[in-house]
């Protein structure tokens, strides 16, 4: 196998949601496509398999209908009632805020816009949505792709099987090959039989951010951050940045921040898609209806100054930066009551305790200043009715605090208590590659394109800054995924 070399139109580097979707587009356009996966077959797919949402442009029952096979009219109408639209100025908006406002404009205008036209598209390629459940399932947006992310790629990846997509596993593309004309034109591979050559008309980079890289996540994102734990896979290690970077592709958006998620405190190192569910997952989402204390017994964020959706991709780094970088989401026996908690906190690492006393020194926590912590949140919550709802905040607040909750503010007075370890666990992260955002072309630092080279996914820089919106990447991955493989294709097919 060391001595031969494959040829494709369009060779594409990765296979999660991007990657698939990029194969699709170039497949529309009657492209030979293949793909390199690091991962063995059966771990295959990256973070796409991990997650569940796309959050997308829709108006209305028109919009969503195409994409909800087992459900009628009705019941989608009563779904709507939750969340009538997401109209493409609502979502320009939120990204901005959650963004600083700081999102590149011309990536944004195409992710926004070409959104309900992607997942149109998807549903063309098979794919279907269901409802979301609810409170059992913390996401602010109403539909759940079917089988979650995990069920998408296994969806993909058949289709593009009995499509002829030829894919080459436990490959870890190296380096670029570029001509005399600076044109990439393929890819040298390291397999487990030794080193492949694969040529190329187009190369599309769909190999995720340096998430699962320790040394690269201490140089941009700083002390500490080479220590955490993934929620996602061990193969996004930044090796298509760093060769797309060798050739001077411009490097582009935040490089300084990521995407850090409250988990539960025995997070393992790294997850694969394997035996993955939802239910089972380790994410704690319930910190916007409690009070979220670190070890010195002190509240150190307002724990629901937005919607959980748009707050939750920058809670892990607020986690990460106190004492041990641990922290304990408290809540009383009301939430239990109320029924509010998510399917996967059945399976919690978790205290429980008649007192608050009690409670604290289980933990270690510093027993005085929680106490007083507690009363004084107690004294400072504002008249108004809590309100759990995923999709409007409810003006429940506090006042008089160093840090005043926003919203979403429940007492903490009735035993037992409950208290649930969390500490931050790592997504992706934000830096990546300029690229032209209508092509999905990858730009050199002398300012013009890299002849045959495109990018998308978490490669792609430039959308998010600091913060990000629960299922963004995955509709940012379909998009422009889509849009790398349609221009993949055609300039290959005019070469």
């Amino acid at each position: 196998m060391a001595d031969q070399t494959f040829h494709y139109d369009v060779l594409i580097v990765g296979a999660g949601n991007a990657a698939c979707s990029a194969a699709h587009a170039a497949l529309d356009k009657k492209a030979k496509v293949g793909i390199l996966e690091k991962a063995s077959r059966h771990n295959r797919g990256g973070n796409s398999a991990l997650t569940g949402h796309m959050r997308f442009v829709f108006n209305g029952l028109e919009d969503i209908r195409p994409l909800v096979k087992n459900a009628t009219d009705d019941e989608l109408r009563v779904l709507l009632e939750r969340m009538p639209h997401r109209t493409e100025a609502e979502h320009w908006d939120e990204v901005m805020a959650v963004t600083n406002n700081q999102s590149d404009q011309e990536m944004l205008q195409v992710h926004v816009t070409e959104s309900r036209n992607t997942v149109h598209w998807l549903a063309s390629k098979g794919h279907d949505w269901t409802p979301s459940g609810g409170f059992k399932m913390p996401s602010d947006n109403i539909l759940l792709m079917n089988g979650g992310g995990y069920g998408l790629q296994q969806r993909n990846f058949a289709a593009l099987e009995k499509a002829g997509v030829a894919f080459h596993y436990e490959t870890a593309a190296t380096e670029l090959i570029q001509d005399q004309t600076g044109r990439v034109i393929g890819v040298h591979a390291l397999t487990p039989a030794g080193f492949v050559k694969f040529t190329a008309k187009s190369i599309v980079l769909a190999c995720g951010s340096f998430e699962s890289n320790p040394e690269m996540r201490a140089r941009y994102l700083g002390p500490g951050w080479d220590m955490i734990r993934l929620r996602g896979v061990p193969f996004n290690t930044g090796d298509g940045l760093r060769m797309a970077m060798h050739i001077g592709a411009m490097p582009h958006g935040s490089w300084t921040t990521c995407h850090a998620s409250p988990q539960d405190i025995n997070l393992p190192p790294y997850k694969i898609p394997i035996g993955y569910s939802t239910e089972g997952s380790y994410a704690r989402y319930m910190y916007p209806y409690s009070i979220m204390v670190n070890t010195q017994g002190e509240r150190f964020v307002d724990e629901a100054r937005d919607l959980r959706g748009r707050t939750y991709a920058a809670m892990g780094s607020a986690i990460l930066t106190q004492p041990g970088g641990i922290a304990f989401q408290i809540l009383d026996a009301k939430a239990r009551k109320m029924d509010i908690y998510p399917m996967n906190y059945d399976k919690a690492t978790t205290a429980k305790a008649d007192t608050l006393e009690k409670l604290a020194a289980e933990l270690d926590i510093n027993v005085p200043n929680f106490i007083n912590t507690v009363r004084e949140f107690n004294g400072a919550i504002q008249p108004g009715e809590f309100n759990p709802d995923r999709h409007h905040l409810d003006g429940k607040c506090t006042a008089g605090l160093p840090i005043n909750k926003s919203n979403y503010s429940l007492s903490v007075e009735e035993g037992p208590f409950e208290a649930f370890p969390v500490r931050c666990g790592m997504t992706f992260c934000y830096g990546g590659l300029k690229i032209d955002a209508k092509t999905a072309q990858t730009q050199h630092v002398a300012g013009r394109p890299i002849a045959g080279l495109y990018a998308c996914g978490e490669m792609a820089g430039g959308l998010w800054v600091g913060n990000y919106a629960s299922g963004s990447g995955m509709m940012a991955g379909a998009t422009f995924g889509r849009i790398a493989g349609t221009n993949a294709a055609l300039a290959a097919l005019q070469s």
